[in-house]
């Protein structure tokens, strides 16, 4: 058992009770930013823990799915309320655990409670339908109704607002959760599942767990009595996830990215360094739809470079509590370390690093786990950089001849979550629409962010390619649809 004396000691939830691990096992997470200060302490569930979070919504599951869609609309509402009232102080220990700067850890915030309010509403629209039926005897509809238990695996760069929405869609149709988050992102997880749970969730409802996927992430896979499962997380781990599935379980994984930034040679090149920036820098390059390659027609490339550079020089780099800081650390030594090989994979396969690319020590930079922003040049298609998700702050810039060109080079991965062009030609616009493959398409946007109300997910290696997450049709992973035929008397006329 860890005896290091952190800032908060955490809880986990079962059955509606804040309880340790059985076994009193714990571990501690820490600050990136200064890795000698520990943030929390969090139970260390083992399997047994696990089972009993289960078997505590296995029981809940048939009350709430009888519960009026106006009073789980209620407490979400209601949870949403909470979460907002305490957006400063949730907001700065987000920062803490993850690193990120305070003004994008209060958005997440602000935008979790913007999401259960969202699926607070969006529940009590949730519909069967009736058909023509050629029999005038018969009545022919359809009822939509709940899976029972699912098991929610979270990531730790979003740690409130993704677990938020596969949460709130799964409570508001009348599910039943079990809830593991990251394990370097534990205590905003936990103020999320607390939010829940003060709102009036009934017990078992929500169960909150915290441990190594080593422990428990195999029975909250493979258990009889879950349903479904919504991931978010590595490639490798969503296909070790669909392999300990059983056959009846609903996957939704929504997994790595390579994600292309398309320039075109009339695009305004200030503009495309911008995107090229905030879609691959900010959050530290640690989101899925992340910028990792930029694709500039020839004519424009050498103008990009000298923008993008310049404009990554200037960004401030820090701890994520300075109120000037654009970029803060990597969120775990496994990131560090992760990164400057990625690096060092790129000089040696011969692409020039023009920029950056060094761990940053200096001063208290040195307590932390920074990496300067790197940008390579020279880059080929067949090279590492330009085809492995590297999950940090490394672009790579590839030199192309033609719109056709970038997206043979765009699609040639395998994966495809987001991809966006820069270019002021409404015809390149549409054709890229219509040949860039794709889940999430921008035009003149950064591959990062998504709204609350559009559906969210990818083709090929980045997900399962069945259910969305976000908007209206994230209600389909969570419902099931049964077709009814009724037999009715035929009155006489």
């Amino acid at each position: 058992m860890h005896t290091e004396t952190a800032i908060y000691a955490g809880l986990n939830l079962i059955d509606g009770e804040w309880v340790e691990a059985a076994g009193g096992q714990t571990f501690t997470t820490r600050n990136p930013a200064v890795s000698g200060e520990v943030v929390a302490r969090f139970p260390a569930m083992e399997e047994a823990d696990a089972i009993r979070a289960i078997e505590a919504a296995q029981r809940a599951a048939p009350g709430w799915r009888r519960t009026a869609p106006s009073r789980r609309a209620a407490i979400l509402y209601k949870a949403a309320d909470l979460l907002e009232a305490n957006a400063e102080p949730y907001a700065e220990e987000l920062t803490r655990e993850e690193g990120k700067p305070l003004g994008a850890s209060r958005m997440e915030v602000l935008r979790s409670a913007q999401t259960l309010r969202y699926y607070a509403s969006e529940g009590l629209n949730v519909a069967g339908a009736t058909l023509p039926s050629d029999d005038p005897a018969a009545f022919v509809y359809t009822k939509r109704e709940p899976l029972g238990v699912v098991s929610v695996i979270t990531p730790w760069n979003f740690p409130i607002s993704i677990p938020a929405r596969k949460i709130a869609p799964a409570l508001a149709t009348g599910n039943t959760v079990v809830f593991k988050p990251a394990s370097d992102t534990p205590l905003i997880a936990m103020r999320l599942a607390e939010a829940l749970h003060s709102a009036g969730l009934p017990a078992g409802v929500l169960n909150f767990v915290t441990g190594s996927s080593s422990r428990i992430g195999g029975v909250l896979v493979s258990h009889p009595a879950v349903r479904a499962i919504t991931f978010t997380g590595s490639t490798g781990a969503g296909e070790q996830i669909k392999r300990g599935a059983r056959l009846a379980t609903r996957l939704q994984l929504e997994l790595g990215g390579k994600n292309p930034l398309i320039v075109l040679a009339d695009a305004d090149l200030d503009q495309a360094a911008e995107l090229a920036v905030k879609g691959g820098f900010e959050l530290t390059g640690q989101a899925c739809t992340g910028t990792s390659r930029v694709l500039v027609m020839d004519e424009a490339h050498d103008a990009f470079v000298e923008r993008l550079v310049a404009r990554t020089r200037a960004l401030s780099i820090g701890s994520g509590l300075v109120p000037t800081t654009e970029i803060g650390p990597l969120a775990n030594r496994g990131q560090l370390e992760q990164v400057l090989e990625y690096i060092a994979v790129g000089q040696d396969e011969g692409a020039r690093l023009v920029y950056g690319g060094e761990r940053l020590e200096q001063g208290a930079l040195a307590q932390g786990y920074y990496v300067r922003p790197a940008i390579f040049t020279e880059v080929e298609p067949s090279m590492r950089i330009a085809r492995e998700e590297i999950f940090g702050p490394v672009i790579a810039v590839l030199r192309i001849g033609s719109l056709q060109e970038a997206l043979q080079c765009a699609n040639d991965v395998e994966y495809g979550l987001s991809a966006a062009i820069c270019t002021r030609e409404a015809d390149a616009m549409h054709y890229f629409i219509d040949h860039v493959h794709a889940g999430v398409v921008k035009v003149n946007r950064p591959t990062t962010g998504n709204a609350v109300n559009a559906p969210f997910g990818g083709w090929k290696q980045s997900g399962t390619a069945t259910y969305r997450e976000s908007g209206r049709a994230a209600l389909d992973f969570y419902l099931q649809e049964k077709t009814i035929y009724h037999g009715v008397r035929l009155l006489e006329e």
